[in-house]
Formats: structure tokens, C-alpha cells, sequence
């Protein structure tokens, strides 16, 4: 195994024709460890003992729907693309925990919204903490021009790589 991994790693350049072919290898063995929530488990273990994955799914969708506006449960389940009920169940649990509160909506009284609590921010700091640190070690021995291009070329790609996904998965089902 370690061989496979040895031989895929490799720094030495290939053909251009075989670029686009390696940026996919890398972003599958990418895939995979982000899948196993590294940064999240560290996070929960550091900061937050008894949390699961899922709450740190639906802080970072209130983290990023704040800026646009009041957050509700049913913005949350949209943005991770989960049953209304779920997103619901999980809220009322960091509410419990003092992660989440809910408020009535200054718009529209009727209507309740969910907001972070200092015990939350908190958590989300931890959490960036902990992934700036991962990057850190990461790039530690990296020169900083190699730093610095990578980082501007690797935003780009996101922002590609969002753009193309975004446009194809209007129809495409939860």
C-alpha cells in the first residue's frame, strides 16, 4: 500500500496530457480523507466532547447563511440537503447545548430564527483553529512563493469547480 501511495505521490513532472487525469487522482485520494471529518473529530474532541459531525454541519450552515440574512431550520436543511425534520432535531439538541438559540425573527415575528451563542463561536474558532493548523503542517516546508501561488490557484479551482456544480445541479435531486 505504502508503495501505491509512494508512486502516486510523486513530484516528478508529467506529460501535460496526463495533468487533468492527476488532478482528479488527487482530488479522489482528497475526497477520501476528507470524508473521514479529520478537522471536525479534532475540533469535537478539543472543544466540544459529546458533539457529533452533524452539529458541526449545520453550525457551518449558519455560519455561512448569517451574512445573507435571519437563518431557519428549513435554510439549514436546504443548504446540507437534509429532511426538514432532521435539521430540525439536530437544532433543538445545540440548543440544548448552548450552541444554537432560537429567536423570533425581527422581520417577521411569527417566524423563529436560529442563531449562534458565544458557545458556538467558539466551537466554529476551534475548528478553524484546527484546520489553519493541519494547512500549516502541511505547507510548513514548502517555500512561501510555493505557498502563495498554490493558494491562488487552488481558490481558483474551487471557485471553478463550484461554478461547474452549481450550474449543473439545479435539476439534480437531493
Amino acid at each position: 500500500m505504502n508503495e501505491v501511495l509512494t508512486k502516486t505521490i510523486s513530484t516528478e513532472p508529467e506529460p501535460a496530457e496526463e495533468n487533468v487525469p492527476r488532478i482528479g487522482r488527487s482530488m479522489g485520494r482528497m475526497r477520501l480523507m476528507t470524508g473521514r471529518r479529520l478537522i471536525g473529530r479534532l475540533a469535537i474532541q478539543s472543544a466540544a466532547p459529546g458533539l457529533e459531525l452533524s452539529h458541526l454541519d449545520v453550525l457551518d450552515a449558519v455560519r455561512r447563511a448569517q451574512p445573507a440574512g435571519e437563518v431557519t431550520v428549513g435554510m439549514i436543511a436546504e443548504m446540507l440537503r437534509i429532511d426538514p425534520s432532521r435539521a430540525s432535531r439536530v437544532v433543538a439538541d445545540m440548543v440544548g447545548r448552548n450552541v444554537l438559540r432560537r429567536e423570533a425573527s425581527q422581520a417577521d415575528a411569527r417566524r423563529i430564527v436560529v442563531v449562534m451563542t458565544e458557545v458556538g463561536q467558539d466551537l466554529l474558532a476551534e475548528i478553524v483553529a484546527q484546520n489553519l493548523a493541519i494547512i500549516s503542517e502541511i505547507v510548513s516546508d514548502w517555500p512561501e512563493e510555493d505557498v502563495d501561488r498554490f493558494a491562488m490557484l487552488f481558490e481558483r479551482f474551487i471557485g471553478g469547480y463550484e461554478a461547474v456544480f452549481q450550474s449543473r445541479d439545479k435539476d439534480t435531486p437531493g
